[in-house]
């Protein structure tokens, strides 16, 4: 498995999410002001911000690209969890934002009368971020990028902002002129529900935490290995997209250095062909009250 290549492949779809939102922020502004749309401007400020975002999520890969130098022995893949870590902080920043400026005018009783183009505009819109979010998705899934990840999730968000958007809209077209600023304050909600998704992820991962079930499985692993007779400890955390494995086992004091050796290669050579473990550490100790 190639580390720095694979980030390297998720910078495309980095690029693919900034490219989808200029078109489409532009668009939404542009027409959120022509057929007054509190809604699809909302929408469209959204995808201003994520356009930020996108690009913290580039330059975090990048980042994330450099080799292990003499400050950075593990390397510099956490970069992109603190990619992640800061696009959360946009997009909630601007969801308040968002958010503050629907309620005063719900509160206000000031409501815009969308035109029935910025709906169809918004449908649109939803459709293109769906399949932005399908193409990020299974690349995240394949390079295995939190900061990916966080981007495709967002990219989601967006596609279900934008229906909500146009639910909003055709309300307000049908009779209903309250809906669309609704409609905005269920936007802001959104885009604050992804950020806080994201800060949650990023911020467990930057603290080394790590998934109680999945570590439960890489203990599985190590107990079947063959001359483990048990397990002192194990531990494992994230770093960026790759996983460090600590793992203290028990064998047979009988055996050889030689010997004890070929046990740890096993352990390594199990979680990396069963779990794609590029790091793995076994400390070898000879198993307590053998005769």
């Amino acid at each position: 498995m190639d580390i720095y290549g694979d980030i390297k492949k998720g910078e495309k779809g980095a690029w693919v999410s900034i490219g989808a939102y200029l078109v489409l922020s532009g668009l939404k502004l542009a027409a959120g002001w022509a057929f007054s749309s509190e809604a699809l401007l909302a929408d469209g400020f959204n995808n201003v911000t994520d356009i930020v975002a996108s690009v913290a999520v580039l330059i975090g890969l990048k980042i994330s690209r450099r080799p292990p130098d003499a400050n950075h022995p593990y390397g510099h893949l956490r970069a992109e969890t603190i990619a992640a870590l800061l696009a959360s902080f946009i997009m909630a920043t601007v969801g308040l934002q968002v958010g503050q400026a629907a309620v005063r005018n719900l509160w206000n009783g000031h409501y815009s009368e969308p035109d029935l183009a910025a709906g169809w505009i918004a449908i649109a819109a939803a459709a293109a971020m769906f399949v932005v979010y399908a193409y990020n998705a299974r690349l995240a899934a394949t390079i295995k990028s939190q900061a990916l990840l966080a981007a495709a999730k967002d990219n989601r968000s967006d596609a279900f902002v934008s229906i909500g958007a146009a639910v909003g809209i055709f309300g307000a077209v049908l009779g209903w002129p309250w809906l669309d600023a609704v409609a905005a304050v269920v936007v802001a909600m959104l885009i604050m529900k992804t950020a806080w998704d994201i800060f949650w992820s990023a911020t467990h991962d930057l603290t080394d935490g790590f998934d109680v079930q999945q570590l439960k499985t890489l203990r599985g692993v190590v107990e079947c290995t063959e001359g483990v007779r048990g397990i002192k400890d194990i531990r494992a955390r994230l770093h960026g997209s790759t996983v460090l494995v600590d793992v203290i086992v028990t064998v047979d004091p009988r055996l050889s250095l030689i010997q004890s050796h070929g046990i740890s290669d096993s352990v390594e050579q199990r979680l990396r062909r069963k779990h794609d473990i590029l790091n793995v550490q076994v400390h070898v100790e000879p198993e307590e009250g053998t005769p």
